[in-house]
């Protein structure tokens, strides 16, 4: 890995024995998910080892890491397979939406949980709730907040005890989040939706009728939050790309060392050369930029929302195009199941939509950049 802190070596150490022995062995069968068992012992597993825990505050029965702690944790489990960053990412990008919100003792009380199903929190991952119009509908009903309508692709919602879902209030400029219990019999949650990639990472349709909510912060703040949460976890989103394109060169090198054709080692032919030349470039690369981003994030430095995105978006092309390489070097088998590239292809690309839509991302990232000259 490319931290040299003591910890966070502990920490890589932990994360790449775990994602080895726990991830890579039963890729595919994780994969079938929703047609196929769902790995609840494997969550577990990352649980009692505190991945789950890795950016909450001490007092918040955390462990008080920062970015970099995270992005270590993703960046290993990411190699073998993504689908289980994405759930670490979905609960710990929930969780510092209430932490921006000042709702500390609320999250404290959240995170008392010794059960994974009651620790995390189901969360739209894959929106900017700015650039949607399928919020659900908020009404106040003798002080009290019900939500109603169908809110899509909401990650984890399978899963979780609690969902953090966007709301709008007639009237109310912008929008604002809203804490909503799974289990409320006026929540109906749909099968899982089967994703591009990340299949192991579920998400389901909710359909809210009436249904009881807590408002999370200031009335209309949601936006702001939201803003304040994604200028620092794009980084971990680029952390999640990095660690596939590490895994795409692990097992492109490994095939072409141990693949002859016509009595030498296909490792050994020129052609060969350049395409993992090519993504081993894009392992430093990727590493060197998210190491930076990582830095800014923890320093809290002025600019650190700019650098987390243009990160994200840079490393998660990089992941796409290292994915792609990682096919081809593996041949015609690159497009089975039984490798890891073709999946590593299809989480590439969905990894691309967190947080939004990468086309929107970029305008967002200059619409930051105009921000931050000007000195706000």
């Amino acid at each position: 890995m490319f931290f040299n802190n003591k910890e966070l070596k502990m920490l890589d150490k932990a994360a790449s024995e775990f994602s080895k022995k726990q991830l890579a062995p039963e890729r595919e069968l994780h994969d079938k998910y929703p047609f196929g068992p769902f790995y609840h012992d494997v969550i577990e597993k990352a649980f009692e080892l505190d991945f789950f825990h890795v950016t909450l505050p001490e007092e918040l029965n955390g462990m008080g890491q920062g970015m970099s702690a995270l992005s270590v944790v993703l960046y290993n489990i990411c190699q073998e397979d993504s689908s289980l960053g994405g759930v670490i990412f979905t609960n710990a990008a929930a969780q510092q939406i209430l932490l921006e919100a000042g709702e500390n003792e609320r999250l404290k009380e959240l995170t008392q949980s010794r059960s994974v199903r009651g620790y995390l929190m189901a969360f739209p991952a894959f929106n900017d709730p700015s650039e949607i119009s399928h919020c659900a509908t908020v009404r106040m009903e003798r002080a009290s907040c019900r939500l109603s309508g169908m809110v899509e692709y909401v990650v984890l919602g399978g899963l979780a005890r609690y969902a953090l879902i966007p709301g709008k209030m007639e009237g109310e400029p912008g929008y604002s989040f809203y804490l909503v219990k799974t289990g409320e019999p006026s929540v109906k949650i749909s099968e899982p939706v089967l994703s591009l990639g990340l299949h192991a990472c579920p998400s389901v349709d909710m359909t809210l009728n009436h249904t009881p909510a807590v408002r999370i912060g200031k009335s209309g703040n949601g936006g702001h939050y939201f803003l304040k949460m994604a200028d620092r976890f794009h980084v971990a989103a680029a952390a999640m790309s990095a660690g596939i394109i590490q895994g795409a060169f692990k097992e492109a090198f490994s095939y072409c060392k141990g693949r002859f054709q016509g009595g030498h080692a296909i490792i050994n032919w020129s052609e060969v050369k350049m395409m993992l030349a090519n993504v081993a470039i894009q392992v430093e690369n990727a590493e060197m930029i998210l190491e930076s981003a990582c830095r800014s994030v923890d320093d809290n430095e002025p600019k650190l929302g700019v650098r987390a995105r243009s990160a994200a978006l840079h490393v998660q092309e990089l992941a796409c195009e290292a994915a792609t390489d990682g096919i081809q070097l593996l041949g015609g088998v690159g497009y089975m199941k039984d490798f890891g590239q073709e999946k590593r292809y299809r989480d590439a690309k969905q990894v691309q939509a967190l947080l939004g839509l990468a086309p929107l991302k970029r305008i967002h990232c200059l619409e930051r950049m105009i921000y931050t000259a000007n000195g706000y």
